[in-house]
Formats: structure tokens, C-alpha cells, sequence
């Protein structure tokens, strides 16, 4: 079985608002909320797992609402904006015009490495990416998900790259990327460089570190990243990482068990967190497909504290889009 990073697994965010997350991530952009869970280590909170058609790793993005904060102030060491795949330059165009339509904050389109790119914005700031698969190589995208209110030719795919902003790269991250997860620095335009795993590569693989000397430190809070999540097949793999990532002495959690899937948490530069996780065992574990995304479902080993959870989520409706169709 191979130990090398399989490319993006998930990126999360923190949100300002459960509720009107959703309705972005699923009225607007149209993708499947898999899983209604809690942050295993603060269970006070969310976590809402946003996937293509089956959950596949690569497709995710998650969120958090953590209570008392305040809104982010963007700077430096941080992972900056999120990219998402559509399959070809005329989604991109296409999705220019969905946006105005849901009046979502956007900037003009542009180039990035050869690629047609269109950044964008939600309720709290937070910075996201169209990022057009029209010739790009290496690691497939997902399956959209077959309620989505999208089209299937405009749908996004998957996650793009992601883009971190640090002072740290030629130190620190430069590194990290390089030496110990095995990127190559492919491209370079101005202070940004793109990095791609050796292995399968591709937007599903790619980070682009972007050189910022001289800016503040970020301050996270709501609209600003928490993560960066990368894959490997199993936990043999994640364990040999988890000692690799040990044995050079990163900051590191050692061996999480999310259920869904396992992970490590380990910070390659200061204020910046990545994870690596397992491609599985997958979110239709404890529900069934048609069912996903519409209960709160808890891993085993809080199932027992249901009630006090409950109490302190703010309650929302995620309605099961299979019925709500059959009932037209």
C-alpha cells in the first residue's frame, strides 16, 4: 500500500452562522451536506461536512461554528483563500453570472498559472476561488451531487488549490512542502509559487504559497481557515507519517480518531495547521445515503452525551432533498 500523500483530503472554515453556511454551500453552490456532526473537541459546535455526490475526499470542505468570536483580520501565515474545480473555462463564465444573480461579492476574472480564475466572497469575508480544470492533469474530481440545483456541466468537482500566505516559506514551509511531503515547486509568478504533489498532481493536489514579508499576523475568527487537510490510504500510512512528522520534531497531536476517517494534526509554520487523514472509512457509516446530512449524527463515543449536545447547537432544518422531490 503506497504512504505517499494522495493530494487535498479537506480544508475547514470557520463560519459565523451554521444556518446561513448551509444555505451558501448548498442553495448557492450547490453542494451535498454528508454529515451534521459536532466538533468532537468542542462539542458546543458544528461541524458540517460539504462533499460532492458520495462524500469523496478531495471534494470537502467543512465548517465550524465556534461561539465567541469575533470576525477574522486577514494577514499573514495563514491559509488564505480556498479554491474550488470547475470542469472547464465555460463554468467559470458561467458562474460569474450566478454569482451577481445571488449578489456574492466577486472580483473580475483573471489568470493564475495558465488557469482561468474567479475569486469570490461569503457573508463573513471568507476568500474562495473558481479554478478551471480546462487543462489541468493528474488527480480526477468528484461526482456532483445529483440534487444539486447546478447543472452537472458548471458543477464544482473538487478542491483546487490552496493558496497560504506566509513569511515563512524559504525557512520554514519551503521545507515542510519539499522535504517532508514530497511537493515539487512547479511555477512561479511574482510571489507566488506553485506547489504539486510528485505523485498523481493536478489542482486536487496543489498549494500556492504566496511570499508576504512584511504583513500582520492573521487573527482567526469567524471567515478565516482552520485547516488544510491532506490524504493518505489508510491508517498504515497516516501511522508512518505520524512517526516521520514526530521524528523531525513538528508540533503535532499523534493519532486522532475522527470515525469518519483518521488524521494527525501537525503545524508546519506558525499559524499555519495541516492534517493528514485517511481516505476513509467514510461518512454512510452510521446513515444511509438518503439520509445524510438531514440528523444530527454523532460518533459512538458521544452518542451518550446526545442530549446535552442538542442543548447547545443552535437547532436548524436540512431538509432531505430526496423526499422534498418525491412530495412535488
Amino acid at each position: 500500500m503506497s504512504q505517499r500523500l494522495q493530494g487535498l483530503h479537506h480544508i475547514t472554515v470557520i463560519t459565523s452562522s451554521a444556518p446561513k453556511i448551509f444555505k451558501f454551500m448548498t442553495e448557492v453552490l450547490g453542494l451535498h451536506l454528508i454529515k451534521k456532526t459536532v466538533n468532537q473537541d468542542d462539542i458546543r459546535t458544528y461541524h458540517l461536512y460539504f462533499t460532492d455526490d458520495m462524500g469523496s475526499a478531495g471534494t470537502d470542505i467543512t465548517f465550524l461554528d465556534f461561539h465567541g468570536l469575533e470576525t477574522a483580520r486577514k494577514g499573514n501565515n495563514a491559509i488564505n483563500r480556498i479554491g474550488l474545480r470547475l470542469p472547464n473555462d465555460q463554468a467559470v463564465d458561467w458562474w460569474e453570472q450566478r454569482l451577481d444573480e445571488f449578489d456574492i461579492r466577486h472580483d473580475p476574472q483573471t489568470t493564475q498559472f495558465g488557469d482561468k480564475v474567479l475569486n469570490f466572497y461569503d457573508f463573513d469575508g471568507q476568500k474562495y476561488q473558481f479554478v478551471s480544470d480546462e487543462h489541468n492533469h493528474g488527480l480526477p474530481g468528484g461526482t456532483p451531487y445529483r440534487f444539486s440545483p447546478i447543472p452537472k456541466e458548471y458543477a464544482i468537482v473538487g478542491l483546487g488549490p490552496a493558496l497560504i500566505r506566509t513569511q515563512f516559506r524559504e525557512k520554514i514551509l519551503n521545507l515542510v512542502l519539499t522535504n517532508l511531503m514530497g511537493y515539487d515547486e512547479i511555477m512561479t509568478a511574482g510571489n507566488l509559487h506553485l506547489y504539486e504533489s510528485y505523485d498523481k498532481g493536478g489542482h486536487g493536489s496543489q498549494v500556492i504559497v504566496e511570499d508576504d514579508m512584511d504583513g500582520a499576523m492573521e487573527v482567526q475568527g469567524y471567515g478565516s481557515v482552520h485547516h488544510l487537510s491532506f490524504t493518505v490510504e489508510d491508517e498504515e500510512a497516516l501511522r508512518f507519517w505520524i512517526e516521520l512528522i514526530d521524528k523531525i520534531g513538528l508540533p503535532n497531536s499523534g493519532f486522532v480518531d475522527r470515525f469518519y476517517f483518521k488524521s494527525e494534526y501537525f503545524q508546519p509554520a506558525t499559524g499555519i495547521l495541516f492534517e493528514i487523514a485517511t481516505n476513509g472509512p467514510g461518512f454512510l457509516q452510521d446513515e444511509t445515503y438518503e439520509e445524510a446530512g438531514v440528523h444530527l449524527e454523532l460518533p459512538p463515543f458521544l452518542e451518550e452525551q446526545r442530549a446535552d449536545i442538542e442543548a447547545n447547537l443552535v437547532a436548524f432544518n436540512t431538509p432531505n432533498t430526496i423526499e422534498d422531490d418525491s412530495n412535488e
